[in-house]
């Protein structure tokens, strides 16, 4: 007689006190159903694997010892938590993972009370779990080592010993966050886990760690479960102070694609389980980022001077071939915009011309350096803002919203912000030359509209385009929504309206002329852009206001990312919920006019 299957532990389990219920051997069984659930949930959905599949361990010992969500579990970024989220009832919604209305790929407030910190941005935990430690709770910070680079991470740790709760920092050091970590404190790092491990608390090791007064425990293996669960259980027992649990991970674990992988599968398309073998799309047209790489590099071959700086980031910045054939003219950073910032200021004193090559989102770390190191000394940085504009899956901590309005307020700078593959070939060539100040340029995520990429020209600095003249409406567009506003004036031309369509390419200076131009040639100008309130519109408007424009009669009106985060999705959708898509601007022109 056959006997019946038995059911999965990870089926039984309910909530994470149902983990406490388990032996250590049934804890080892859950270990490798969730991994295998998984790679299973995100086979089907894309997102961010290796980190995850790297703290699997990790991620069942917490909750088997730590009394979620009453001490609060604090994951830095947030990559490594679709473990956690399937642990912690979310596991019949893990398959809408970054999907339109489905889960966020990081960890969010909004949607479990097992997040009681969102995160997006890396280095953030410990100084979140500090504070909850503050008032009175106990607190688990888990950040990477790549993580640890960022200058936030320091000033935590510095001050972690002040916090009069309990505080647990547990190091998943796994050599890898998107690219190689870099720097001193990776070396640190490495040369800790030659070392015997360190299990007990109340014998010194003489780490940088304790010096901070911050307990050190380790290094463990942190894909050994009975040896994290012992270390784990050792500190959650005799800690009075901050603890820091050094646990050595591997990115990618258990999943042979991923573990073989240089990326060891950080971010991955929809794949064969069985295979490995991702879903990916095949573009028509090359990446704005791979744009940006290759021009700069056929520059660099005749500007010496060029230097590329990266936060962590040389591969989604597309500056990887750039390194390879100027290996020492590529700086990666690590995570530390702020440093990126003033390092590549001091270049710039120094006679170099830097390119400090930003994600949008995460430049908003550098602000202060922007404005103190670099906007006030007049310095000749050029920022390559990477990922301008809404970027789908990863939501509201990704998307570039603010850069131009940041950027375009500080006298001095000059913003561009490229409408097309072609244009950011011209827009990277004018900055290689603008040496009068900082100056900085936009582009979006993602493949380019599809054009011939034009030999390299130097823009006049502050001079926009006409793209179609028409009557009565102008469609003025900054940046990459001109598709968008052709489109509408596709849809506005089969109901008998031409509208003039003028690129404006600098956000800072404007193009006066222009401007002045189209509001004395049209009785409606729309100004379009994928950035927030306080951007390119509310300059034109300034200049409307200031030169009597629109006292004539003219209506103006500034079409803007509303003022309001923007949940993940296909980035049509997101869009289109901003109200920027090519209807939103059709019905805004149809406003007007009637």
């Amino acid at each position: 007689m056959a006997t019946r299957p038995e059911t999965p532990l990870l089926d039984t389990i309910q909530n994470t006190a149902d983990l406490k219920l388990l032996s250590d051997a049934q804890l080892l069984q859950l270990a490798a159903e969730l991994r295998a659930e998984t790679i299973s949930a995100v086979s089907e959905t894309g997102g961010h694997l290796g980190a995850g599949l790297g703290v699997v361990e990790l991620t069942v010992a917490i909750h088997a010892i730590f009394d979620t969500p009453k001490d609060k579990l604090i994951w830095d970024v947030g990559h490594q938590a679709y473990p956690h989220k399937i642990l912690t009832g979310r596991r019949d919604r893990i398959r809408t993972l970054r999907q339109d209305g489905g889960l966020s790929g990081f960890t969010k407030r909004s949607e479990s009370a097992h997040d009681p910190f969102g995160a997006g941005h890396s280095s953030t935990a410990i100084s979140a779990a500090s504070g909850f430690a503050h008032a009175g709770n106990t607190a688990i910070a888990v950040i990477g080592d790549g993580a640890m680079s960022a200058g936030q991470a320091f000033e935590a740790l510095n001050n972690a010993s002040q916090s009069p709760g309990r505080l647990f920092i547990i190091l998943n050091d796994n050599q890898m966050s998107i690219s190689p970590p870099v720097g001193a404190m990776s070396q640190y790092l490495a040369g800790l886990q030659g070392e015997p491990t360190h299990t007990n608390l109340d014998t010194s090791k003489g780490t940088i760690f304790d010096a901070l007064d911050v307990r050190y425990l380790g290094p463990v293996d942190g894909n050994d479960l009975n040896a994290l669960l012992a270390i784990v259980r050792h500190a959650h027992a005799h800690a009075s102070g901050p603890v820091l649990i050094h646990a050595v991970t591997q990115k990618g674990k258990g999943y042979p694609p991923a573990e073989a992988a240089q990326d060891k599968w950080h971010g991955v398309s929809r794949f064969n389980v069985h295979t490995g073998e991702q879903a990916k799309s095949r573009p028509n047209a090359p990446s704005y980022s791979s744009v940006f790489g290759n021009t700069l590099t056929t520059l660099a071959q005749v500007d010496p001077k060029i230097r590329a700086v990266t936060a962590a980031m040389p591969d989604g910045t597309g500056l990887v071939g750039f390194g390879t054939v100027f290996p020492d003219r590529l700086i990666d950073v690590g995570i530390a915009e702020q440093h990126a910032v003033t390092f590549s200021a001091g270049m710039a004193a120094g006679g170099l011309r830097p390119f400090c090559t930003i994600y949008s989102t995460f430049l908003q770390r550098g602000f202060d350096q922007v404005i103190h190191d670099v906007a006030i000394q007049g310095l000749p940085v050029r920022f390559a803002i990477d990922r301008a504009g809404l970027v789908g899956a990863d939501g509201a901590t990704h998307a570039g919203a603010f850069d131009i309005a940041y950027l375009a307020n500080l006298p001095g700078f000059t913003v561009m912000a490229a409408a097309d593959e072609a244009e950011l070939v011209h827009m990277i060539t004018t900055a290689a030359v603008h040496d009068s100040g900082p100056i900085a340029f936009r582009f979006p995520r993602g493949p380019g509209v599809g054009i011939d990429l034009p030999e390299c020209e130097v823009l006049e600095i502050g001079k926009g385009r006409i793209v179609q003249r028409g009557a009565q409406v102008a469609l003025l567009s900054l940046g990459a929504r001109l598709g968008a506003v052709q489109q509408a004036a596709t849809e506005l031309g089969s109901q008998g309206i031409t509208p003039t369509i003028a690129d404006a390419r600098f956000a800072k200076p404007l193009d006066r002329d222009l401007i002045q131009s189209l509001a004395a040639n049209h009785e409606i100008l729309i100004t379009v852009e994928e950035g927030a309130v306080g951007g390119f519109g509310s300059h034109v408007a300034q200049l409307l206001l200031d030169t009597g424009v629109l006292d004539t009669g003219l209506k103006f009106r500034a079409m803007t990312l509303p003022d309001r985060f923007i949940d993940h999705g296909p980035v049509p959708t997101m869009y289109k919920r901003a109200g920027l898509d090519a209807t939103a601007i059709v019905a805004r022109v149809q406003s007007l006019l009637a």
